[in-house]
């Protein structure tokens, strides 16, 4: 639990900091970086952590060598690494991405009155 404080933090405080350096423009202009870059990575994650499942369930139908093979061993790693990105990694952008807004809507009346540029 302790190493979920320092990205949340990142994610609560960057918006407010953002806001008071560079006022409104500079939050639109972090919203969108991070929702394009989110959003696509997010889909990135999740679709290659789908192929890399499909692709081990693809072999072990008997498709290139079958079950036991070289090519199911290479497939088995694929999933190990391919579930988490399904899994928890593509829907935890999700999640950053709202407390991102979230963060940015509460804070943009401080970053309208206070910001230096």
């Amino acid at each position: 639990q302790r190493e979920m404080l320092a990205p949340s933090l990142i994610a609560l405080l960057l918006p407010v900091i953002v806001g008071l350096i560079f006022g409104v423009p500079g939050i639109a202009g972090l919203l969108l970086g991070t929702i394009s870059s989110g959003f696509a990575l997010a889909i990135f994650m999740a679709n290659s952590g789908g192929a890399w499942d499909n692709a081990k369930k693809y072999v072990e139908e008997g498709h290139l060598g079958g079950t036991g093979s070289d090519s199911h061993k290479a497939t088995i790693i694929g999933d190990t690494v391919g579930d988490p990105l399904k899994d928890t990694s593509g829907p935890s952008l999700n999640i950053l991405i709202k407390l991102m807004v979230m963060a940015s809507v509460v804070t943009v009346g401080v970053a309208v009155s206070y910001h230096i540029f």
